[in-house]
């Protein structure tokens, strides 16, 4: 499988999940990006196609990838609450939930976002 094909087939993943997935003012969509490198996470109003939050690994302090992904995850939860949410639904983006992705979710789940 070469990697238009892959790519492809995440983009396809990626739509049947938007299709069923929409986040409110009240229940924010939590869309993840997942790079080579890092990964990026943002709290989407898609009534209003505004962006409440975001956290990239980029910025975070960490040894490895997951350890970065942990600390994005608490810093995207702090700015969560601030801004009054506690709710939201997941979008994973087309991505497997397993590794990094699955830590990042975790690590939202602790630091008390409910989804």
């Amino acid at each position: 499988m070469d990697t238009q094909e892959k790519t492809l087939r995440r983009l396809r993943r990626r739509n049947r999940i938007r299709a069923k997935v929409a986040g409110t003012a009240q229940r924010p969509r939590l869309a993840i990006f997942r790079s080579n490198t890092q990964i990026s996470a943002q709290l989407i109003d898609d009534t209003t196609g505004t962006t409440l939050a975001h956290a990239t690994t980029a910025t975070m302090k960490g040894d490895s990838q997951r350890e970065r992904a942990v600390s994005a995850a608490q810093a995207l939860a702090g700015a969560a609450k601030e801004k009054g949410v506690t709710t939201v639904v997941f979008d994973r983006g087309g991505y497997m939930y397993a590794g990094n992705i699955k830590a990042f979710a975790d690590a939202a789940r602790e630091a008390g976002l409910v989804f």
